[in-house]
């Protein structure tokens, strides 16, 4: 399905905010690995000891080879920060936000967004990305509605050095989207998902209309399988389809 085919399909779909559009972040909306940014600029701004930029490295490896499940990597990250100010990670992410991924948004996935919001979809970003690294991104794209993982912190507002619970990813991130669902009225049958990876099968299965946005091989196989129809992007989406912001 070309972006152009998928836009026209929404364009004539119901206009309702029982239908749901939910995005994925990272890979999805923008290429890469939002996280990645921040390990980056800590570096740079030497924030970061020689264990952390090791464990760093060996846990994205570590993880890319499946060696590491998404929880302990999260878990593994967020100790890092312990004793940090929420408030001050924000306040980078949005900097880090425009500074150095604003200009990598999907110019299509731009279009797919803002035509489900022309149609009065409920559109939501549900990733298993921190809020630092979601929520400028939602800012961004006039999304009102956020799932995704959070940074436990004490009373005075610095991080403990783990992350809320139940985290979301693959089957969890499935169970918060229906959580979400019941609560907002949205109709998950009706409702279309946008995401890259093979975590995310769980819930591609649970809407009605799934949206693969390149697929990593295990969700590239099951939309094969199953007749989903995928998106393939590249570089940042070609050229715009709509002059949309």
């Amino acid at each position: 399905m070309t972006p152009q085919e998928h836009l026209s399909q929404i364009a004539a779909s119901p206009s309702d905010a029982a239908v749901g559009a939910f995005f994925d972040l990272d890979g999805t909306l923008v290429p890469g690995f939002t996280a990645t940014v921040h390990a980056g600029h800590r570096i740079r701004r030497r924030q970061a000891g020689i264990g952390e930029m090791l464990g760093v490295i060996e846990a994205a490896l570590r993880y890319r080879l499946g060696r590491m499940e998404f929880e302990r990597l999260i878990v593994r990250a967020a100790g890092y920060l312990r004793g940090e100010s929420a408030d001050e990670l924000a306040e980078t992410g949005e900097y880090l936000f425009r500074s150095h991924i604003e200009d990598r948004v999907f110019d299509v996935m731009r279009d797919i967004v803002a035509a489900h919001q022309e149609r009065g979809h409920t559109v939501a970003l549900s990733s298993s990305a921190l809020t630092m690294h979601v929520e400028p991104v939602a800012r961004h794209l006039g999304i009102e509605h956020v799932i995704c993982n959070q940074f436990a912190v004490d009373d005075r507002g610095l991080l403990t050095g783990g992350i809320v619970v139940p985290i979301v990813w693959g089957a969890r991130k499935a169970s918060a989207v229906r959580h979400f669902c019941a609560d907002n009225d949205v109709t998950l049958q009706r409702s279309y998902f946008y995401a890259d990876g093979d975590e995310d099968i769980a819930l591609m299965r649970e809407v009605g209309l799934p949206r693969p946005v390149n697929p990593r091989s295990g969700l590239a196989a099951e939309a094969g399988r199953l007749g989903w129809p995928v998106l393939n992007l590249t570089g940042r989406g070609g050229r715009r389809l709509f002059g949309r912001r």
